[in-house]
């Protein structure tokens, strides 16, 4: 019975709907309760205790839902919350970091890996921790990019705006040579055809949904959670304040209607 629960999915605001269609692809009859915190958006300038009772605050409500699992789609939730949650929420819990650094370290070349996120990611140091935990050689550049997320939920994400506001953050990185660059934020994939524009073909740009859909199937199978019900899973979305550009840029990059889409209020 607990199999037939739905994958609870929690970010600041529509980033982490980029993992839900990766999820959605490759674990279709999965059905997924997402929730988007936008009335604290964006997290990457928020201090960690803030963000940790934010993400408690997501983890409580996705949990009195039902879910089976726990998704911490947000890096800034992942690098303040992730350890803290796992041991304050009564499911598993998958996160956004670990599964995207394994890759980076098994694809870089030169050891050369350059990382951009959130303010609050990039102070966090959990990325070059992570790394260095699996090879102490690496050679690792950061770089906040704050202006990414407002770029995102706003919709503008390929006019001369998001080329100006890429090019002043990204520029400084592609000077120091890396062969990976780490997008460090669920909002990042959408900006994905702008930051290869700047950046050229030499730079492989790595983001957490592949990786962390296959950790999701992965715990999944561990766990003995995969559903066992026929057709496509069920989707619903659940916003913590009014959806204003939410809808219309998650359908234009889901490529699907949102038809269940609830205003949430948590105390």
């Amino acid at each position: 019975m607990r199999a037939r629960k739905p994958i609870g999915v929690f970010d600041s605001g529509l980033g982490g709907l980029s993992i839900i269609r990766e999820v959605r692809k490759i674990l279709p009859r999965e059905s997924i309760a997402y929730f988007g915190d936008l009335a604290h958006l964006p997290y990457g300038i928020k201090s960690t205790e803030q963000i940790r009772q934010f993400s408690l605050q997501n983890a409580d409500f996705l949990v009195r839902l039902g879910v089976k699992l726990l998704v911490v789609a947000c890096n800034s939730s992942s690098s303040a919350a992730f350890k803290w949650l796992q041991r304050r929420v009564p499911v598993p819990v998958v996160d956004v970091i670990q599964p995207v650094v394994r890759e980076a370290a098994k694809v870089t070349r030169t050891g050369r890996i350059a990382v951009i996120g959130t303010s609050a990611t990039i102070e966090s140091g959990a990325y070059p921790r992570a790394l260095l935990e699996l090879n102490r050689r690496f050679q690792i550049t950061v770089q906040p990019c704050p202006l990414f997320v407002p770029l995102v939920e706003e919709g503008w994400r390929h006019d001369r705006i998001a080329e100006s506001v890429v090019k002043k953050y990204l520029i400084p990185v592609k000077n120091k040579r890396p062969d990976v660059l780490i997008l460090g934020c669920t909002h990042y994939p959408l900006l994905k055809p702008m930051i290869r524009k700047v950046l050229g073909p030499g730079i492989r740009l790595l983001d957490a949904v592949k990786p962390a859909t296959e950790e999701i199937k992965s715990t999944l199978i561990r766990l003995g959670l995969q559903t066992g019900q026929r057709g496509d899973g069920k989707m619903h979305i659940y916003l913590s304040d009014r959806p204003r550009n939410f809808i219309r840029v998650g359908e234009q990059f889901l490529g699907e209607k949102l038809t269940h889409v609830h205003q949430v209020h948590l105390s």
